[in-house]
């Protein structure tokens, strides 16, 4: 999304990112940055809590009208509903996609490699 975003920033289009990674978006040099503290996959906010979804969006297109140049972050001091790691476990699927299962895998591997022990010749 950063390398978009400024591709149209370069094409004259002002954009904006709602991000639940802004320091992520900031050092990929994202133009303009709203960052949320909420799960992935709710950018704006739950299902139906369309309080906050109004909030974020009102805060986005504010950052979006009133920053002239690019390097504007805002950060929202928005809580979500439930505690954070019980929304994080919430959002990740039971079993976990092969990709997840693999690096996992692959990690522990690594972890069991570098335990053992060294043998001297």
């Amino acid at each position: 999304m950063p390398v978009l975003a400024r591709h149209f920033e370069a094409a004259g289009i002002p954009t904006v990112l709602v991000t639940m990674m802004p320091g992520l978006a900031a050092r990929l040099l994202t133009p303009r940055i709203v960052g949320v503290e909420f799960p992935f996959g709710h950018t704006f906010g739950g299902p139906g809590d369309r309080l906050t979804q109004r909030r974020v969006l009102v805060a986005a297109l504010t950052v979006l009208s009133g920053a002239a140049r690019p390097g504007t972050r805002v950060d929202l001091d928005l809580e979500w509903p439930q505690p954070r790691g019980e929304a994080y476990k919430g959002w990740q699927p039971s079993q976990a996609s092969p990709i997840v299962a693999l690096m996992l895998a692959q990690r522990k591997a690594a972890q069991e490699a570098s335990s053992e022990p060294q043998q001297r010749p």
